[in-house]
């Protein structure tokens, strides 16, 4: 990059979804299978599933976007429409679902 350029602006969405199942063994199946598909979805940087370590039956699945705009469309896709339907009947409660923006240090300075 030549001197005095300012690097490309990056914009990043994270959204986080945590499941708490009554079925885990059903709803990994359906969240593991959502992680995969989904990754090919445009603007898709990564997503992960993990499990919780101090809370039994406890999901996260971590997404990472280009923009609002591609996590939006996502969202609004056939692959997240299928897993909400699956996870039916599988979860002690509700997902909870959180929006962040990514920061970085530069950001911070």
């Amino acid at each position: 990059m030549p001197a005095g350029d300012d690097p490309p602006e990056v914009e990043l969405t994270i959204v986080t979804m945590t499941f708490d199942a009554s079925d885990p063994a059903a709803l990994v199946g359906i969240l593991s299978k959502y992680v995969v598909v989904s990754r090919g979805h445009p603007g898709c940087r990564n997503i992960d599933l993990c499990g919780a370590v101090t809370t039994a039956n406890r999901f996260l699945i971590i997404q990472k976007w280009d923009s609002p705009a591609a996590q939006q469309t996502h969202f609004d896709s056939s692959e997240m429409v299928e897993m909400a339907r699956a996870c039916n009947g599988l979860l002690s409660r509700p997902p909870t679902i959180d929006l962040y923006e990514g920061l970085s240090a530069h950001d911070l300075a």
